[in-house]
């Protein structure tokens, strides 16, 4: 039993942590809500100054701004049905007994670790590449015109990219959630005659229930900040057809200089994944309290 004394000095050894990430976390996000009420543009410093909500009414005016907010959903959801449905198939292959389990394994995690930038630039030049890539090559093969993936459909050339790398990440959670479920239970199913289809149904998949909440939750997250895989193969384009909020803002930071703007619109993002990650939150609170 921890007395008063013993709390004290918990509280006090992690009180220089927990102060050192308030102020990591704290004083940029001031800054970028300072910066979006200000006109502020690096190459003209002359015409700074309050501008009040300006930059929020022009950030919102801009005409890639709804379809970003729109990209960026079509995004987060495919991308989580895709690696959730994907992640519980590949978790009840992983884990049934077979030769060389822990090479497969290995294999089936390991695009997790490799860095955005290097795995897009794979895709688009090796894989996605209209004249050199793995899919050209099958596409004439059956005696079809290869597909320009970036050029005519960027949004799923980067649904199909941003899945790719975190597949992985949630077929190693349901895994682990699916190796956690009790044999006697599994055992007890069959002698009653269930079939496969009905173990998974009622007894596997709500076991699984609190992993793909917390799969859901950790991905959102990091989907709604999805950058680098866009920079590399798109940019953007064509037109605004690959354009998220994350780029937009990036757009309005570093090539338009329009320092004010791109903090609105860090700000609205800011927004957004709050809300987002407060629904999240419940819902896997939910979910735990069963």
């Amino acid at each position: 039993m921890a007395t008063q004394q013993t709390r004290s000095l918990a509280r006090f050894m992690m009180a220089p942590s927990v102060l050192l990430l308030l102020v990591w976390m704290v004083v940029p996000l001031a800054l970028t809500l300072w910066f979006s009420f200000q006109q502020y543009n690096p190459l003209n410093p002359v015409r700074d100054g309050f501008v009040g909500l300006s930059n929020y009414a022009l950030f919102y005016s801009n005409p890639a701004f709804l379809q970003s907010i729109l990209n960026t959903l079509i995004l987060v959801i495919s991308v989580l049905l895709i690696t959730v449905i994907g992640g519980i198939l590949l978790a009840l292959l992983i884990d049934q007994p077979m030769w060389g389990q822990g090479i497969v394994r290995i294999l089936v995690i390991s695009p997790f670790f490799v860095m955005p930038p290097v795995a897009a630039l794979v895709w688009k030049n090796m894989i996605m590449h209209p004249q050199y890539g793995v899919f050209a090559d099958i596409a004439r093969f059956f005696g079809a015109q290869p597909i320009d993936w970036f050029g005519q459909h960027p949004m799923t050339a980067i649904i199909i990219i941003v899945a790719w790398q975190w597949l992985p990440f949630a077929t190693l959670i349901l895994l682990t959630a699916l190796q956690s479920l009790d044999g006697e239970q599994k055992e007890a199913a069959e002698m009653d005659g269930a079939g496969f289809f009905s173990r998974f149904i009622y007894l596997t998949l709500p076991h699984m229930s609190r992993a793909i909440t917390v799969v859901i939750l950790i991905q959102t997250i990091f989907l709604l900040s999805v950058y680098a895989e866009i920079l590399v193969t798109t940019n953007g384009g064509p037109g605004y057809a690959s354009t998220n909020l994350p780029f937009l803002v990036y757009q309005k930071a570093l090539l338009e200089f329009k320092i004010g703007q791109a903090s609105a619109g860090g700000i609205i993002a800011v927004i957004l994944a709050n809300i987002v990650a407060f629904f999240a939150m419940r819902a896997v609170g939910k979910n735990l309290d069963k």
